[in-house]
């Protein structure tokens, strides 16, 4: 389209929204039919058509508002103003049990969002919904008494606009600078683009400055657990509870934090108790199912998720969860109902993921390869959009740690770092056996079972924040080091029982392997390997619960393996001995080999429960959970072939770049 044709556009816009505020209501539609428009973008269908739909709503002419309300939902699902209008209109028409979910929707894509909060008000005093009602009055109090620019921000963060969201608040804050829901929005927006150390900081100082905003001690809270912080988030949900005791949410924060913890039975106490006084919170059973399928409680688990998707039936992480079970298997009559719902307009963008990689998981089960893989395309495709990710940026991340990290760098700080020799890494991509060999070692004596630990990770992050990493690590006196490595043993304690050993199987942190060597000489590293194939196709059908962006397309998953064998064979060459490289492969093949070399490079005794692994009565909180329940068997091997014609981005990023 031309420059002029959009200016024409953009006037009919204007024409538009000035007729609406006015009450011209044939005027809008007017505007509406310029021939101009006949070629629109998707970002102007959406602006024309929820204008239109307006419009029509006010003219009582409901089927061509619905009409205009489904294409713009199609068009852009998590348009929180769609919804909110959708809202609307089932009120028009007295639907008001529809009216109901479409506002509730509305703001969970925008709590800021007043408009929806205040309807759903009327909708819930008709039916003296107590909690509910409770829960809507005290977001109207909240977000309608912040500062216009204040709010303006959130507005812009939750309708996607996070630069310009960014930029108007802290111009706010360059006026108050420490103005508590200010710094408690940026803080929000900051978890939006995933700068969740910058967030963690922000949210700290609104805790310190104004210790009783109990929003921001909560997503304080909440941010912790979702970093994988859990003894901290402890901290401060039993601060929370010590204001409000019978608060439930502050109750699920806790109980989160627990389970992250390990002490997984207590945390499920807490899930059933607040379950018990307030059924109706289907995110919750859900919580509660995750913690009873780490118990290897899968029946308990799998009704738990059913009866999540009782309350709210288009609960897309409710059937994912289901599929992520490994070993439930959807019925025909619910691979319809998933259908449906994917190709339902008012679907959230979110649930609709979901839907989508629950939908292969099922259609795999049944044999059908091709009708799975277009599933999982569809689900990978949206997540993908979303996430931003960007090769490139990781590539040059590793190309700077192999330019840093030379042979003559570790002399020169040799005997540096802790001395303490308890951790062992397991590093490698996901999906590659990493929760197998976990499990197999933590059946030792001596070696206790954590996590998928955050600290190197975050260590990492921190140095960032100072100078260029890892170019600075150069210039920091080699005493830091045993103090970085310190603190790890330190910060770690919380998730270790008895054990001399214990286990971080954070899989990302191959990266920081160097990191690893100068804070922690002493540690151990194993390698998790898979055949490239295999490994990249089961991450691509795989939709993790936090990271992991680079698995949403064949391309991006296909060169990060390709960087990750990169980077791998670099610290062979620097830091030969420092990490054992145990092929998936090699231990479906040869149990007992394995274990026995595995236990050796650890410097642990034989012990034959190793090779019983799956008798492991442990809390396991990863997609592998269902399996390493299990004796060894090969039914993940080669499954990739089914599909193989239309893994060619992803081949071609393995083996021909």
């Amino acid at each position: 389209m031309s420059t002029v044709d959009l200016k024409k556009v953009d006037d009919a816009l204007v024409k538009a929204k000035q007729a609406l505020a006015k009450g011209q209501f044939e005027q809008v539609l007017l505007a509406c039919k310029n021939p101009e428009l006949a070629s629109l973008s998707d970002q102007h269908k959406v602006e024309f058509e929820y204008i239109k739909a307006v419009t029509y709503r006010y003219l009582k002419r409901f089927d061509e508002a619905q009409q205009s309300l489904s294409l713009l939902l199609s068009l852009s699902p998590q348009h929180a103003r769609g919804h909110q209008e959708q809202g609307h209109l089932f009120v028009a028409q007295n639907i008001n049990y529809k009216a109901v979910k479409a506002f509730y929707d509305a703001t969970l894509i925008n709590p800021a969002l007043i408009g929806s909060w205040k309807a759903l008000v009327s909708l819930y005093q008709s039916d003296t919904s107590g909690p509910a009602l409770e829960h809507v009055k005290d977001n109207i109090s909240y977000w309608g008494t912040l500062p216009k620019p204040v709010l303006g921000a959130a507005d812009l963060m939750f309708s996607g606009n996070l630069e310009q969201a960014d930029n108007v608040c802290r111009q706010f804050l360059q006026q108050q600078k420490h103005h508590v829901d200010g710094l408690y929005v940026l803080a929000l927006i900051d978890i939006q683009t995933k700068s969740y150390d910058e967030a963690e900081f922000l949210l700290e100082s609104c805790c310190e400055l104004a210790p009783q905003h109990y929003r921001a001690r909560a997503e304080y809270a909440a941010l912790l657990n979702r970093i994988g912080k859990y003894h901290l988030a402890l901290t401060q949900a039993n601060s929370l509870l010590e204001q409000s005791p019978e608060q439930l949410s502050y109750q699920v924060l806790k109980g989160i934090a627990l389970v992250g913890l390990g002490d997984v039975f207590d945390g499920v106490k807490l899930f059933e108790h607040v379950l018990s006084l307030e059924e109706q919170r289907p995110s919750l059973w859900v919580q509660l199912g995750h913690a009873r399928k780490s118990l290897g409680q899968m029946d308990e688990a799998i009704a738990a998720y059913k009866k999540a998707l009782e309350l709210r039936s288009d609960y897309g992480d409710a059937y994912w969860s289901l599929a992520n079970t490994k070993s439930y298997h959807f019925a025909p009559t619910e691979l319809k109902q998933m259908e449906a719902l994917v190709n339902e307009s008012t679907t959230l963008m979110d649930d609709r993921i979901h839907l989508s990689f629950a939908l292969g998981k099922g259609y795999e089960d049944q044999g059908d390869a091709i009708k799975a893989f277009e599933c999982y395309q569809q689900g990978n495709r949206d997540k993908y959009e979303l996430s931003q990710y960007q090769p490139a940026h990781f590539s040059r991340q590793v190309d700077r740690n192999i330019a840093f990290f030379t042979k003559a760098f570790f002399e020169q700080f040799e005997g540096s770092g802790c001395r303490d020799a308890s951790p062992i890494f397991i590093v490698g991509l996901p999906r590659a056996g990493s929760t197998l060999l976990e499990q197999i070692l933590s059946s030792h004596s001596q070696v206790d079972a954590t996590q998928e630990l955050h600290n190197i990770l975050s260590l990492a992050k921190r140095l960032m924040r100072q100078k260029d990493y890892p170019d600075m690590l150069s210039q920091i006196e080699k005493g830091y080091f045993e103090r970085f490595g310190q603190q790890y043993i330190e910060q770690t304690r919380a998730y270790r029982d008895n054990g001399f050993y214990f286990i971080d199987k954070m899989p990302n942190n191959f990266l920081h392997i160097g990191l690893i060597k100068l804070i922690l000489p002493n540690a151990k590293v194993i390698d998790a390997r898979r055949d490239p194939m295999d490994c990249c196709y089961s991450c691509y059908k795989q939709l993790f619960a936090e990271g992991q962006d680079f698995t949403y397309d064949q391309e991006a998953v296909g060169l990060y393996y390709r960087d990750y064998q990169k980077i791998m064979e670099h610290w062979d060459d620097v830091l030969p001995g420092f990490v054992l490289r145990v092929t998936h492969e090699d231990v479906l093949d040869d149990l007992e080999g394995q274990v026995k070399r595995i236990l050796a490079f650890c410097r642990l005794d034989f012990e034959s429960v190793c090779l019983t692994y799956y008798n492991n009565k442990r809390a396991i909180q990863t997609p592998s959970a269902a399996q390493v329940r299990k004796p060894i068997n090969k039914d993940g091997v080669g499954r990739w072939k089914a599909v193989e014609t239309m893994l060619e981005p992803m081949k071609q990023a393995l083996y021909l770049k």
